[in-house]
């Protein structure tokens, strides 16, 4: 088990528009109520800590698969809709971004106060990884967001990011309580991004002398080291390309959601009348929901849920968003009072994407795929930062969906 893992991403300005915001807030509620009731508590946080898995959970959520604005989107939307109901849920976030951060102590303290925590280790855990990442880790970049996750059993995340006003760029930082034995010594999994040549790590194993003395600046050579860790650098270009995706997997994903309808599936058959266009959706959420940390390595494809809000690779589908979220939260609904034949579907339609990838070719044109989602934006009210999605002004309209 990783106990952190790091991530280098472009810096995006602006705003998430409150259409979006309010989606992302429902869906990602809905997906961690689905992880809390299959998976557990430990395995929400475990999730979290993940780079990869991360940057997979906010492209699904509409957000620009390769900005630094997942991060902050993400954690606000969350935090918004978990800890109104964190006491049923088992789960609590605490801190955001800027002065938000500032505040983790005393939520900490509320929230040991309810559920009989050790209040001292939790906030010298939330104080300990800011410093490590901030100070004794200088590579470049100044902490400006940091959200400290917790369950109601002690165990605790950590995402948090740094920007680089030097080259544009931000760092995302994640913690893992499970396997941590020191604060100081190697405490993450790896620190990794574009090389910068030496920087001064005063975590590295190889600086312990210049931790008990504070005398020297030592940094080891990692790069045997950061090949077996979580780390996730991307690229600078906004759009998504077909080098971004892993081809095979989103082939097999376009071949079972637009050609193999689920009638043909008995065990789907309680999503029978969801469209092509809905199941896409479907089958990445519930990839995030139940895919192995393996079926993460690229996030971009992600997007093809429920597109971005820049319009890459197509505008917000908001149809089809908000077809997804109901299906979901009723799934969810039904669970929790013993019927969860729903949440099963949605489970096997993953499981079936995933054995059809086994033998499967892709025999598909990426840009072309791309343009048609474009094109069929307008009928499933594409919305991006820049308004409504139009019908095509060649008046050609593809029925792919």
């Amino acid at each position: 088990m990783k106990r952190s893992g790091t991530a280098t991403l472009p810096l995006h300005y602006g705003k998430v528009p409150p259409w979006l915001y309010e989606r992302m807030s429902a869906l990602g509620l809905s997906i961690v109520e689905v992880i809390l009731a299959d998976y557990g508590k430990a395995e929400v946080l475990r999730r979290l800590s993940d780079p990869f898995w991360f940057q997979s959970f906010g492209a699904v959520m509409g957000m620009d698969w390769h900005s630094s604005g997942i991060t902050t989107s993400v954690m606000g939307a969350l935090k918004r809709s978990i800890n109104p109901i964190a006491k049923d849920l088992g789960i609590y976030i605490c801190g955001g971004k800027g002065k938000y951060s500032k505040e983790t102590p005393s939520e900490l303290l509320l929230i040991a106060d309810k559920t009989g925590l050790n209040a001292d280790r939790l906030v010298r855990a939330s104080k300990l990884t800011a410093k490590v990442d901030n100070t004794a880790i200088q590579d470049g970049y100044q902490l400006y967001l940091h959200n400290f996750i917790l369950s109601d059993e002690g165990s605790w995340a950590v995402v948090q990011q740094g920007l680089n006003d030097a080259d544009g760029t931000a760092r995302r930082y994640h913690w893992h309580s499970e396997n941590l034995k020191s604060f100081v010594d190697d405490p993450h999994s790896a620190i990794q991004g574009v090389n910068r040549g030496e920087i001064l790590n005063l975590t590295a194993s190889d600086a312990k002398d210049n931790r008990n003395g504070i005398l020297d600046i030592s940094h080891t050579n990692s790069e045997k080291i950061m090949q077996d860790f979580a780390n996730l650098i991307l690229p600078q270009h906004h759009e998504v390309t077909a080098k971004d995706v892993d081809l095979k997997r989103l082939g097999a994903l376009l071949y079972v959601t637009r050609e193999l309808q689920p009638q043909n599936f008995e065990d789907l058959l309680l999503l029978k009348g969801v469209g092509p266009r809905t199941m896409q959706s479907l089958a990445l959420v519930s990839e995030v929901i139940h895919g192995a940390p393996s079926r993460f390595k690229d996030p971009a494809r992600f997007s093809f849920a429920h597109g971005g809000k820049d319009g890459h690779p197509f505008p917000v589908p908001i149809n089809t968003f908000d077809e997804t979220i109901s299906i979901l939260q009723k799934g969810v609904e039904k669970s929790k009072l013993g019927n969860s034949d729903k949440l099963k579907s949605i489970e096997k339609l993953h499981r079936i994407v995933a054995e059809t990838e086994k033998n499967f070719t892709p025999d598909f044109d990426f840009d072309t795929v791309v343009e048609e989602e474009r094109r069929n934006s307008f009928r499933f009210g594409g919305k991006t930062v820049m308004g409504d999605a139009k019908p095509p002004s060649d008046g050609i309209q593809l029925s792919l969906f």
